[in-house]
């Protein structure tokens, strides 16, 4: 795609306080808006990283509507947490790793050992025998996910200018719309007809395949002239170890807050704390006399008011997404009574219309290199569509249920693709991996808060109502977490109709109040928004990772505007 960089200064951004931010440069952008010229090469790349991202996608949907089948087959209780928490905690620690290995041993290799973790946690996933089982496989899912969704962000951010890269991004994205969609009818099928462990067998074809198509054609160039040595001399030991140790020890608090502890108790207290000195300590391993010479996460990449907002919002933007994903099936299976199979159906307009909110969003960006008022619009159309979810009770129709997802999606999908962008525009091109692996890290943190704290809020909601079940069988299987291991419709009907109303009252209320905090998070997020600055996004691309013996017309034109400077 684009040749080496000639200067630093090329990549370099000038960072003001004023809503116009012009990167260096800036004022060539429209002369060299036609330099990027993506042929088949490129849109194979494209193609293969959204058929990886296929396993994310449908691992994330199909667990989610087969979740109670499997906490109640292997009889995990309160420890259900921990099947969605290990993924999305390993997942979110290993990132900023990542981001800096693919720096050193390049990105082809870290994708493909990525690929196969995933596959191998989703065969172990699959063979379970127990819970301790099931949840250790899914950390191992978990380490491979977290590397496919943050090397597409990195690959794509090599190969395309920033100003573009929404539309590919997009592109990406609508094929894991694809699993996003088929994904809950899938698992609601699987668990209806087969076993649940075909929820997690199903990866494996798919990612046999990705490792081939990969393989093939995920050809990209890294600097590979230093020694092993050499290589393993950068890796920034002493910031990854106090980074991943303080945000496993918070997502460990947030795991079992409100589920197993009270939130005053010492084992949600005391780790809590840990991660939090952690987070203050970590700062100092980044700068000074405790930084290595490439730190994982340079402090410079939130230097800008922007940055640090955009990454707030991201924090938010994706809590709300997995909050809707994981809670909206507890609703349709336990206050509706729904099976498994119809509760998939009655996602998919949550899956479908963020497709649409997604492309409009790059298009928008692309054509205008504005994302404030993208941002504004997403914020304010999800906080609206997340209200009308708190109207969802047991008698609501299909029409009304329907539409209130298809408000939030549209906010949601907007919100999807459109962040990365903009927090990269601060930065310059030779920190993209890294401003990537932070946008990743901080993305994951945001999935596991978007499962542990409206399972908090849902616990402790079904406590307060517990006790209006006239039937004391129903209110123990419903107390001390033990409600989301009894949303299956099968599950409520074995009680006598009276009984059957309360618990679905019960549930309804419980996912109801999840979705009033969740308005919340959505407004912080909104307010935000109106303090972001507009960064120009660059329309040239600077990279050393681009395609193996690319040849194309952008590095032609680089070469003979080198030979005109060199003349004059």
């Amino acid at each position: 795609m684009a040749g080496k960089p000639s200067s630093p200064e090329r990549a370099t951004a000038t960072l003001g306080s004023g809503s116009e931010v012009q990167p260096n440069g800036a004022e060539d952008h429209e002369e060299g808006e036609g330099d990027f010229h993506p042929g088949a090469r490129l849109w194979t790349v494209i193609i293969s990283l959204g058929i990886t991202l296929l396993l994310t996608a449908l691992e994330n949907t199909v667990v989610s509507v087969a979740m109670p089948y499997i906490v109640a087959d292997l009889g995990m209780g309160e420890s259900y947490v921990w099947i969605t928490n290990a993924f999305f905690m390993c997942s979110a620690a290993i990132q900023p790793l990542i981001g800096q290995l693919c720096n050193i041993f390049g990105r082809r290799w870290n994708m493909l050992v990525s690929v196969a973790l995933f596959t191998l946690g989703s065969g172990l996933c699959g063979g379970a025998t127990n819970g301790g089982m099931l949840i250790a496989a899914r950390a191992i899912q978990g380490l491979g996910s977290g590397g496919i969704t943050l090397l597409n962000d990195i690959i794509v951010s090599d190969l395309v200018p920033l100003r573009l890269r929404g539309n590919y991004i997009g592109v990406i994205l609508s094929i894991y719309g694809v699993g996003t969609t088929l994904g809950p009818f899938i698992g609601g099928s699987i668990v209806a007809h087969t076993t649940w462990r075909w929820v997690f067998y199903l990866n494996l074809p798919i990612g046999g395949l990705s490792l081939v198509i990969l393989f093939v054609f995920l050809q990209v160039n890294y600097d590979g002239h230093m020694t092993l040595r050499q290589k393993i001399g950068r890796i920034d030991y002493l910031g990854n170890a106090v980074l991943m140790a303080s945000a496993v020890s918070i997502l460990y608090a947030l795991a079992y807050a409100g589920v197993q502890y009270e939130w005053s108790s010492w084992h949600i207290l005391v780790p809590l704390l840990l991660g939090f000195l952690g987070f203050l300590i970590f700062p100092f391993t980044q700068a000074g006399p405790l930084a290595a010479a490439e730190p994982v996460l340079p402090l410079r990449l939130f230097a800008h008011r922007t940055s640090a907002i955009i990454a707030f919002n991201t924090l938010m933007n994706s809590a709300l997404s997995y909050w809707t994903v994981f809670f909206l099936p507890i609703f349709f299976q336990s206050a509706k009574l729904y099976g498994p199979q119809y509760t998939g159906v009655a996602l998919l307009p949550l899956s479908l219309l963020a497709i649409p909110g997604s492309a409009f969003a790059a298009i928008s960006i692309s054509r205008w290199g504005r994302y404030k008022p993208v941002h504004i619009f997403g914020f304010s159309v999800f906080m609206l569509g997340l209200g009308l979810m708190t109207l969802n009770n047991p008698r609501t129709t299909v029409a009304q249920w329907a539409s209130y997802e298809c408000v939030a999606a549209l906010g949601g999908g907007v919100l999807l693709n459109s962040q990365l962008p903009a927090f990269q525009s601060a930065v310059p091109e030779s920190d993209q991996a890294a401003a990537s692996a932070a946008w990743g890290f901080i993305r994951s943190i945001g999935w596991v808060w978007g499962v542990a704290v409206p399972a908090s809020i849902f616990n402790n909601r079904i406590g307060q109502l517990v006790g209006q079940i006239s039937d004391p069988k129903a209110a123990v299987l419903l107390s001390k977490g033990g409600a989301y291991g009894t949303t299956t419709a099968a599950q409520i009907q074995q009680f006598p109709h009276q009984v059957q109303q309360e618990m679905r009252f019960v549930y309804s209320q419980a996912v109801q109040r999840t979705f009033e905090i969740a308005i919340a998070f959505a407004g912080v997020g909104f307010l935000l928004s109106l303090f972001e600055d507009e960064i120009v996004l660059r329309k040239r691309l600077d990279t050393e990772y681009g395609l193996k013996h690319e040849n194309d017309r952008y590095n032609r034109a680089e070469a003979l505007d080198a030979a005109a400077k060199e003349l004059v």
